[in-house]
């Protein structure tokens, strides 16, 4: 590709993302797989850029601030709940809302506004959630503050805030909840971590409810210390339902769950996300996503803060997405071993291996209450196994070089195929092996990554990869020199080729995909085999490592046409 018509893709690609964003920013629905289609050489760069995008966007609009009350977030500038009240209280006069008498306002958010309100016909004292714009407000909002009424309603449990009543007067909508006299577990954490008892007896009635929301049918999807009250008793309720997703039709309707949220949108609290939900993969968000948000939510109790925090929500994002927690007991040395690992077991990045319920979570926060054995501790060698053969989060950038795997497939084969028919024709000088191997991966090398480079942004974890993969390059160039120098016979060391193979899949194992240890496996043998049989030994060495790319490279390469599918 010439300088100019990389020019024309760079501006085209440009024009297209403003037209989006813009397009996003008045409101409308961008036609991204409209616009995908029609400009299929840029449907790569235009999904990283379009994700990467509404990451940004999204998150440009969140705020770090603790919730003061259920459902809200303090807006930036606002004064403190406490000025809140008693300037309400104070300086403006009793007003009315229904039945409903205003007595001071809570806090406020983008949606809604929170009172503490006296219910007149019933003589009692509420927490009264009415949604801002009133009859400004727009069909999405109206259904997603409905939504959070009608996910809490849906709701009995003692651990979880009831919703009294959900009505309309004068064209606003509204809902009344329970109105809890304590603190939020986020107050209590400014103080400092709680001792390891302490927090698993509060969170294991937490998991409880989030376990009965699950059966009714509900994720949460936002769950941090912030909505998590504490009343004066010291029991933890859970409110603020305004993320949360049906994950089955309600019963009056044979439709499936509603869908407010485009796709690739994120939702949530960046420190508290899983992995899943901070990329916006709506499709993978199911109750393991909560047992997540469980998990940080207990780091946090451990250790006074959450397992991922950084200068921005988006750079939080990346900490989610990218890299593993510290282990609690390196930040509060006091933390407890078994709470320790219930907690790592919550916050694993692929969800098969947390708890794949919040019951099993609260049933091993229970067990490690009455000092019984925790099963994040118990394990056999069929699920040691499981583990080790599973992809880790890293493993999507193969999606990438599962083409580039099948060709490289090809010319390692190749090269092992003319190596091996120059030493039955007896060529005994190291020139044209060295020759041949030098001048084939150098080349190859130089053609896979400017075609890697074309596919999109390299990550780091991509990188890694390519410097040891680079060092095995240079070790089997450099067989010759040492050969030569050493005075031994041409191919004398070639079986240290499956060796430095063998240990590349290793590497590879530990950063992508576990199954990657069958390859090494199998190139370590084929050391053995090219030693006791040197004939044949380069023919059987270039089949093996063929394989091993090109089984990978297809699987991966089938799995990059599938996600590219809808919009081809």
């Amino acid at each position: 590709m010439n300088p100019a018509s990389e020019m024309d893709r760079d501006s085209r690609l440009v024009r297209l993302m403003d037209e989006l964003l813009e397009a996003a920013r008045r409101g409308e629905q961008p036609q991204f797989e409209a616009v995908a289609r029609q400009h299929p050489d840029l449907i790569g760069e235009l999904r990283e850029l379009w994700g990467t995008a509404l990451l940004a966007e999204d998150l440009g609009s969140l705020n770090d601030e603790i919730t003061i009350v259920p459902g809200l977030h303090r807006p930036p500038g606002a004064v403190k709940p406490d000025t809140v009240q008693s300037v309400s209280t104070a300086a403006a006069p009793v007003r009315q809302f229904g039945d409903y008498e205003l007595l001071a306002e809570l806090g406020r958010g983008g949606m809604g506004v929170v009172y503490r309100a006296r219910q007149q016909s019933l003589g009692r004292v509420v927490a009264l959630k009415v949604l801002l714009r009133g009859e400004h407000a727009s069909a999405v909002d109206i259904a997603r503050f409905l939504q959070e009424a009608g996910a809490a309603a849906a709701l009995d449990h003692p651990h979880i805030t009831p919703v009294y009543e959900v009505g309309e007067h004068d064209g606003q909508p509204y809902f009344s909840m329970k109105y809890v006299e304590g603190t939020t577990l986020s107050k209590r954490l400014l103080e400092g971590p709680l001792a390891p008892r302490e927090a698993a007896r509060i969170l294991a009635p937490v998991c409880r409810a989030v376990a009965s929301a699950h059966a009714a049918g509900i994720l949460h999807r936002d769950l941090k210390p912030s909505n998590i009250l504490i009343d004066r008793d010291g029991q933890p309720l859970i409110t603020d339902f305004g993320l949360a997703k049906r994950t089955t039709p309600q019963p009056d309707s044979d439709a499936g769950p509603p869908s407010l949220t485009q796709t690739g949108a994120i939702l949530g609290t960046p420190s508290y996300m899983a992995p899943e939900q901070a990329a916006g993969r709506r499709g993978s968000v199911g109750p393991t996503t909560d047992v997540y948000s469980l998990g940080a939510i207990l780091y946090q109790m451990l250790t006074g803060r959450p397992p991922f925090q950084a200068a921005t929500p988006f750079d939080t994002v990346m900490l989610v997405l990218e890299q593993d927690p510290l282990p609690p007991r390196l930040l509060n040395p006091l933390a407890d071993p078994d709470l320790e690992m219930i907690t790592l077991k919550c916050l694993q990045k692929p969800q098969e291996l947390r708890y794949q319920s919040a019951l099993a979570l609260a049933e091993d926060l229970e067990a490690y209450l009455a000092n019984e054995p925790v099963s994040a501790r118990l394990t056999n060698l069929s699920g040691v196994i499981s583990r080790m053969l599973r992809e880790t989060h890293h493993a999507a950038v193969l999606e990438n070089w599962g083409l580039l795997w099948m060709w490289h497939s090809l010319v390692l084969l190749c090269l092992c195929l003319l190596t091996n028919w120059f030493k039955l024709r007896n060529v005994d000088s190291p020139g044209p092996y060295l020759g041949l191997w030098t001048l084939g991966l150098g080349a190859w090398a130089a053609i896979f990554w400017r075609l890697r480079y074309r596919s999109g942004p390299i990550t780091f974890v991509e990188r890694q990869i390519a410097h040891v993969w680079a060092g095995s390059v240079v070790s089997c160039t450099l067989l010759f020199v040492v050969e030569m120098i050493l005075g031994l016979p041409v191919l004398t060391l070639s079986p240290v080729l499956a060796l430095s193979s063998g240990i590349v899949f290793l590497v590879k194992a530990g950063i992508l995909s576990g199954s990657f240890y069958l390859q090494a496996v199998a190139l370590f043998l084929t050391s053995i085999v090219m030693a006791r049989w040197p004939t044949y030994g380069l023919t059987v060495f270039g089949v093996v490592s063929a394989l091993s790319f090109f089984i990978p490279g297809l699987k991966y390469h089938r799995q990059r046409h599938r996600s590219l599918g809808p919009a081809l």
